[in-house]
């Protein structure tokens, strides 16, 4: 057994466990940072718990509370911070990523989040917030963005690979009507960078989502060699603007089956 380190009890000892953890701890961190077994790491994050200096937020593992705070239903500022240790290999995409770079002023409450790690349960409720999670495999890990929230590095699609994230899967941007009101944004946004839409639909490799882009680019009266490339990569088949959505509606030139209450303009 480790020597245990020589500090005073109480909020000292937590406060050391947190400089060298972050913002959110577990039995190993108060093992390495006090120098005591296994059982007494547990026992002393018991302890903090029930002296309400910490709350737990899933099995192992838990977050300080601040002395100033009135209740501990809900005792992290940014939960961003929380998606690195709960999710591993992942990073914040669809709606929750539109609203990070300005794309929509829809608020969300649930947290969407794109990870490698298996999950059973797509929603979870942790700490009082909502997340919803998509697996995808670690070649999808692209077209990313590293953001700190605090001394948390988080990453977060890129605009465009937001957009092309929300076209592949209509229901990660809140249904195609949002989505369509995200990429109009995005195209008229300094961020913008059209190529870059395809460039990333080619790398994610589902060409229904080029039958989606190229149909709203058409709407959107965008520059014609971007609608262009678009039925370049058309495929064979139908594919549905929104698959949550009735749609008997067919639209030949994109190869789409369009929901009966889609307006769409008349062209050759």
């Amino acid at each position: 057994m480790v020597a245990p380190i020589d500090l005073p009890r109480g909020r000292p000892r937590l406060a050391a466990v947190l400089q060298n953890a972050g913002t959110l701890i577990g039995a190993t961190n108060v093992q390495n940072t006090l120098g005591v077994d296994r059982e007494q790491a547990r026992k002393t994050l018991a302890r903090w718990a029930k002296q309400g200096w910490v709350k737990r937020i899933k099995a192992g593992l838990y977050a300080p509370v601040p002395i100033d705070v009135r209740t501990t239903n809900q005792v992290l500022d940014d939960p961003w911070t929380l998606v690195p240790t709960l999710f591993g290999d992942a990073y914040v995409g669809g709606w929750s990523a539109a609203e990070y770079w300005s794309l929509t002023e829809q608020l969300f409450r649930s947290i969407l989040i794109f990870t490698t790690r298996p999950t059973r349960q797509r929603q979870q409720d942790i700490q009082g917030l909502p997340f919803v999670t998509r697996h995808i495999s670690p070649e999808r890990m692209f077209g990313l963005k590293s953001v700190w929230r605090g001394t948390t590095k988080v990453q977060v699609s890129s605009p465009p690979r937001t957009i092309i994230d929300m076209l592949d899967d209509p229901s990660t941007g809140g249904g195609i009507r949002h989505v369509s009101e995200c990429l109009s944004a995005y195209m008229k946004s300094e961020k913008s960078r059209p190529r870059e839409l395809i460039e990333l639909g080619d790398q994610l490799g589902n060409r229904a989502l080029f039958k989606r882009l190229g149909f709203l680019l058409e709407e959107l009266d965008a520059e014609p060699s971007l609608i262009a490339a678009c039925q370049e990569r058309l495929s064979s088949g139908l594919a549905k603007l929104d698959p949550a959505l009735s749609s008997k509606k067919i639209l030949t030139r994109w190869r789409l089956r369009l929901p009966a209450t889609w307006r769409t303009a008349e062209r050759s």
